[in-house]
């Protein structure tokens, strides 16, 4: 009988992956991997058949129900599947429906949780997603539908107090913006982060009514995540401090 075991990548560093994740790599027989996983990490699967099935720019290599297949036909022929996904497969990842499908067919399967990078890209660049006395709560959203458009969910959160953090929602930025000013937050702090964790990371940080100029400015595009919310901020307090102690210790 063959088995799948979905896997979590991390953010982009290589060095966020999980040791269990390491060690369902290494006893892989297949690796199907996505655009997001570094390709460095499939050196820890040397003696398996490793597909790329992700996308790139909108071009597909494989669409859903074939990647579903080629996991059941994989298991049935070689064994061992790792479905290795970038951030955590079941935060916008589509793990949970590869596990259904392949679980149909009376294969095993196994999850290994992986580092979201709701969480860790924004910790990576000193933005905490909750803060004592600025937030006490924290929206995880998708920023497009499979019916490509914005979640209803981004206009409910615009409305709380809680930190709100995007995936995928660069395309709709210039509504999500118009939201959150309808509801007189022009001024909330917001950071745009690309590429988060890896070596070509850029961050770009304003407030609702400004950072369309930063987007433009530093050319910021997908893959990236918003973050909005007065926990932003924390970034540049440490910052402050930081310079204020290195100013203290030269005197």
């Amino acid at each position: 009988m063959g088995k799948l075991t979905v896997v979590g990548a991390g953010p982009g560093d290589v060095e966020l992956i999980t040791l269990k994740a390491i060690k369902a790599l290494q006893n892989a027989d297949v690796v199907l991997y996505d655009a997001l996983v570094d390709t460095e990490l499939l050196e820890y699967a040397p003696q398996a058949e490793l597909i790329f099935v992700g996308k790139r720019r909108g071009c597909f290599s494989y669409q859903q129900e074939q990647i579903n297949e080629l996991i059941v036909s994989r298991a049935k022929s070689h064994g061992h599947v790792v479905r290795l996904k970038g951030g955590d497969p079941f935060v916008f990842g589509r793990g949970s429906e590869e596990m259904e499908y392949v679980a149909q067919h009376g294969l095993e399967v196994a999850m290994v949780p992986g580092i979201s990078s709701c969480l860790s890209v924004p910790a990576a660049q000193n933005i905490p997603v909750t803060k004592r006395g600025s937030a006490e709560s924290f929206w995880v959203i998708t920023g497009t539908t499979k019916e490509h458009k914005l979640s209803n969910d981004v206009r409910l959160a615009a409305k709380s107090s809680a930190t709100v953090i995007i995936l995928m929602g660069m395309s709709k930025l210039p509504q999500i913006v118009e939201l959150f000013k309808k509801e007189g937050k022009s001024e909330t702090p917001i950071a745009i982060i690309q590429n988060g964790t890896r070596e070509n990371e850029k961050v770009g940080v304003g407030t609702i009514d400004s950072i369309a100029c930063e987007v433009e400015k530093q050319e910021l595009a997908n893959p990236a995540i918003i973050i909005i919310g007065e926990v932003v901020r924390h970034r540049a307090q440490i910052l402050e401090i930081q310079e204020q102690y290195c100013e203290l210790e030269k005197v």
